[in-house]
């Protein structure tokens, strides 16, 4: 399927974007929650390896306990989020998210925590489909690519100003300090959905949809279509359409790379900078403005590269920033830290938004939530296997040597995806080199 992107005034277009008042409210919606996730996250891999003092195998449990509700309901939440209301969805997700938060306070151990996380887990396979087939619900066609980043680009900010505030609260204060922050976040998240009313979500969704709406959740009677059904249509859609099917799986490899050392960087940074808990927070913090310099620039020249060189070079990047982490040796400064950190967020950025774009484009808007939920099933199937396996190997060869390795092993993947882009997205290939 090929791609057509009608020409835009870019600084209209992204006006006009945050001039929706509806699209509005949900952006400002989902910036809260991100900006709260990442003060929780940090806090809690510094709990559970500076505090907790867990091993590598430990450590890897825990996206374990996040990855394992997403594959029993990640297809079933992409039909929920086509099929029931996305906005009370999403105010039930904050409300659960938030109170699971806070429950995280009360854990003494290892043993409590994976529970509550895997719970917190289950709410948010549910919120990512709501949030993102709204999205395409609200958003005009020509649109998107600015939707995307700049939901993007909320995360990827929230990189740098959650861990850097998140790593100062943690030299005086302790990380229950940062989950209950993110516990005030999902609050906030949910009384700003509160401001917005249903039926202007469906009149809204009405005028950018149109009647052309393929891959709908209603029969030709007006019916909604029977729960399998709809689950079924999604995963038919996927393996029909070549582009898409292409991009998932080019997804998945890297995802089965990158997860074996993606919750090992604590383990690594105990052995880089064991007196310095800090400093994850700033390869963190690094990796966001990197993203945020990334989806900056691809915003503004991303028509003009196709999906291999975005997707297969921002694989490129990751790949070369985990194995240049994998070579710095014990006590390294900052300055080599906060580099790599920047390469690794803006090849994590380009990819992200790369992603998300062509998973949106490619996606009419009655199957969004379903092609999210099966991508969301699918990614938290690698992160079962690849997390376990990364603490099994760092517990075995070391941190250094096990992301040495790895970097190479996404670096050329990345490589493979540029150089067989014509093989892998032909349809969208063809495209960019009749607008060169």
């Amino acid at each position: 399927m090929g791609i057509e992107m009608p020409t835009i005034n870019h600084k209209r277009t992204q006006r006009g974007l945050l001039g929706n008042k509806l699209y509005r409210r949900t952006f400002t919606a989902y910036a809260a929650a991100s900006f709260g996730d990442w003060f929780d996250m940090l806090a809690i891999q510094v709990l559970v390896a500076y505090r907790w003092e867990a091993g590598p195998l430990m450590l890897a449990l825990v996206p374990v306990s996040l990855a394992l509700p997403g594959i029993v309901l990640g297809s079933v939440a992409g039909v929920a989020a086509d099929r029931l209301n996305k906005l009370q969805l999403m105010r039930w997700c904050d409300l659960l998210t938030a109170a699971l938060t806070a429950a995280l306070l009360l854990v003494p151990n290892m043993f409590w925590l994976l529970p509550v996380l895997a719970l917190r887990s289950a709410v948010s396979a549910l919120n990512v489909p709501a949030q993102q087939s709204l999205t395409r619900s609200l958003v005009r066609e020509d649109q998107l690519l600015q939707a995307a980043s700049l939901n993007g680009l909320v995360n990827q900010s929230s990189k740098i100003a959650g861990p850097l505030l998140g790593g100062l609260a943690l030299t005086v204060l302790s990380p229950a300090w940062c989950i209950g922050f993110n516990v005030c976040m999902r609050l906030f998240s949910y009384a700003m959905l509160l401001f917005i009313k249903i039926n202007a979500i469906d009149g809204k969704a009405a005028s950018v949809c149109g009647s052309a709406r393929n891959g709908s959740d209603s029969s030709e009677g007006g019916k909604p279509l029977p729960f399998r059904q709809m689950w079924k249509e999604g995963w038919s859609f996927i393996l029909r359409n070549r582009l898409l099917r292409n991009t998932m799986l080019f997804g998945l490899l890297g995802a089965l790379s990158i997860q074996i050392v993606d919750f090992q960087f604590a383990s690594l940074f105990l052995v880089l900078a064991p007196d310095k808990e800090y400093m994850l927070g700033w390869l963190v913090a690094a990796a966001g403005a990197g993203a945020v310099g990334a989806i900056a620039l691809l915003n503004k020249i991303g028509r003009s590269l196709g999906y291999g060189l975005r997707l297969g070079g921002g694989y490129a990047m990751i790949g070369a920033a985990v194995g240049g982490l994998g070579l710095l040796p014990p006590g390294a400064a900052a300055l080599p830290v906060l580099l790599l950190g920047l390469l690794l967020g803006a090849g994590n950025g380009m990819f992200i938004i790369a992603f998300n774009y062509c998973l949106q484009k490619e996606t009419p808007p009655g199957m969004t939530g379903r092609v999210f939920g099966i991508q969301s099933m699918v990614l938290s199937t690698v992160m079962i296997a690849a997390p376990l396996l990364g603490g099994f190997l760092v517990e075995l060869a070391g941190p250094r040597e096990i992301f040495g390795r790895f970097g190479i092993v996404i670096l050329l993947l990345g490589a493979a995806g540029i150089l067989l882009s014509r093989w892998l997205w032909p349809a969208e290939q063809k495209r960019v080199d009749a607008e060169a």
